[in-house]
């Protein structure tokens, strides 16, 4: 089946780590199908009022209909009819293993797909990126950095927040060195990865200087690979 959505991946950005710099979350706006498109908002967790009001009172800046799903007070029966009729779905940073968990339950993870193939945009930051990825490096442990099996509509694994914080990276590279790991992609808090359909099509930043890597095996050594990206610029 063709697949007509985007993937926007964000390794850590957004209203919810840049709440004054508005650039990605309009990027993402701007490749939804339609006018005044209708984001919903996914939350990771059932500590979700403060995250969910953070969403309504970004989104509100920007000509689109936000809603929020909540998983855990659900004000519909019907969840997929609610996503097939979103524009954008906007998954939050959390815990990425629970989170999974509890999609699973809910068929989420079938939902969230037929609403890609359809058309919509699927994004977001950390938990909200590494989740499309057929395996993701997550910090749902305390204390740990893991690999985890995640949705696999991307090949390959991700590692969000790489610059972020400092133990990502060797983590990312002796998981991959192990073969705990697929090869994959990393992508620096700022940075996001732009997938249409299942093809990457942009690397874009909404900070100078930040970056995304390919993380591959050469012969018996992880290498990385920077990968062009553009600085997104303001609306006149």
């Amino acid at each position: 089946m063709p697949i007509h959505g985007h993937i926007i991946a964000m390794g850590g950005g957004g209203f919810s780590m840049e709440p004054d710099n508005p650039l990605m979350d309009r990027y993402v706006l701007q490749h939804a199908r339609g006018e005044r498109p209708r984001v919903c908002f996914l939350c990771p967790g059932p500590d979700e009022t403060q995250y969910a009001y953070r969403f309504f009172a970004a989104f509100a800046k920007h000509d689109c209909r936000p809603v929020h799903l909540s998983l855990f007070r659900p004000s519909t029966a019907d969840i997929e009819d609610l996503l097939m009729n979103q524009d954008v779905i906007y998954v939050g940073g959390g815990n990425t293993r629970s989170m999974l968990a509890v999609w699973r339950e809910w068929s989420l993870d079938r939902y969230l797909r037929r609403a890609w193939e359809a058309g919509a945009v699927l994004a977001g930051p950390s938990a909200g990126a590494l989740c499309w990825f057929e395996q993701g490096l997550t910090d749902s442990v305390p204390g740990q950095l893991n690999p985890l099996t995640c949705l696999g509509f991307l090949e390959g694994s991700c590692a969000p927040h790489y610059d972020g914080e400092a133990a990502r990276r060797p983590a990312f590279h002796r998981l991959i060195g192990e073969g705990r790991m697929k090869p994959g992609v990393a992508i620096e808090d700022g940075a996001a990865m732009h997938f249409r359909g299942s093809e990457l099509a942009a690397i874009i930043t909404s900070q100078a200087g930040k970056q995304c890597y390919r993380v591959t095996v050469e012969g018996s050594k992880v290498q990385e690979h920077a990968l062009a990206a553009a600085l997104l610029q303001p609306s006149v």
